[in-house]
């Protein structure tokens, strides 16, 4: 099995340019340095804020989509717009990183440039030096946005997982947030791509171990009501503490039993539902 895998691997970098080959599966930037450009932009643009004239609200999340293929993601994108979904956010590995794979992509959004959409970076978006592509179209890999009812404010925090790892940087900042600003928000919801248990046998990867564990940590001590990724392309639920670490399906045209999950809060209930395509 392993072999088969490797002779694959090495059949696909020889279809590759040369330039592509030496980011094949790696960024060519760190997390440091996109956590840093990230902060550049997040200054430069200002605080993201969804106003909602009612105490309920709805979003719209799914995951890998991994354009190429976008007809699960127009369907998605459609549903979200019908239900008037208040915002609809990504959890990474939007495309397979090659620079016409997010031409694809950000074509399809602007189709539904009536949505308010939050996008976080998966490993596949980094392939193929693919980050410069990311930040040119959609700017911060790690940022905050809120959803604003006219009683309760909602915090959700956007972390970039792309590269396995969070990073000094990005953790620091994340603790200090939490630290300081947490206790202003009813409800504190983290979306990230990297699933933080693995609940199955696959190949995919998990963040370190030290860093789950400090983040657990975190998440615990806050009162982090939500942890929601992707990556493991299978829907899964656990619950540590008073958090609720929720995984979504793949919405990749490949995927057998393509999903996403919609995210109510009524009054001051939160719900979740996982749905098939």
């Amino acid at each position: 099995m392993k072999l088969k895998l490797y002779l694959a691997l090495i059949v696909v970098a020889f279809a590759c340019k040369k330039a592509d080959v030496k980011h094949m599966f790696i960024s060519s930037e760190s997390v440091n340095l996109r956590f840093s450009e990230s902060t550049t932009w997040n200054s430069n643009n200002g605080e993201r804020t969804v106003l909602v004239n009612q105490e309920n609200y709805m979003l719209y999340i799914m995951a890998d989509s991994h354009v190429g293929g976008t007809k699960n993601l127009n369907t998605f994108l459609q549903l979200a717009k019908d239900s008037n979904a208040n915002a609809v956010v990504m959890l990474g590995d939007l495309t397979t990183g090659w620079k016409a794979d997010y031409t694809t992509f950000e074509n399809t959004l602007n189709t539904y440039n009536n949505l308010n959409i939050f996008t976080t970076v998966g490993n596949h978006d980094l392939y193929f030096d693919g980050w410069p592509e990311f930040f040119a179209r959609f700017g911060a890999s790690c940022y905050t946005f809120t959803i604003e009812t006219p009683k309760e404010k909602d915090l959700y925090i956007c972390l970039d997982s792309g590269s396995g790892t969070f990073g000094k940087e990005q953790l620091d900042w994340l603790k200090s947030l939490l630290k300081n600003k947490r206790e202003n928000y009813r409800n504190c919801i983290v979306l990230t791509h990297l699933n933080f248990f693995r609940f199955r046998k696959t190949a995919s990867t998990n963040p370190l171990v030290k860093e789950v564990h400090t983040m657990i940590e975190l998440f615990t001590k806050h009162n982090v009501n939500m942890v929601i990724t992707g990556h493991d392309h299978k829907n899964n639920e656990d619950i540590f503490g008073n958090t609720f670490y929720l995984n979504v399906e793949a919405l990749s045209d490949d995927q057998k039993d393509s999903g996403y999950l919609i995210l109510n809060h009524n009054g001051n209930q939160l719900s979740y539902t996982f749905k098939k395509i």
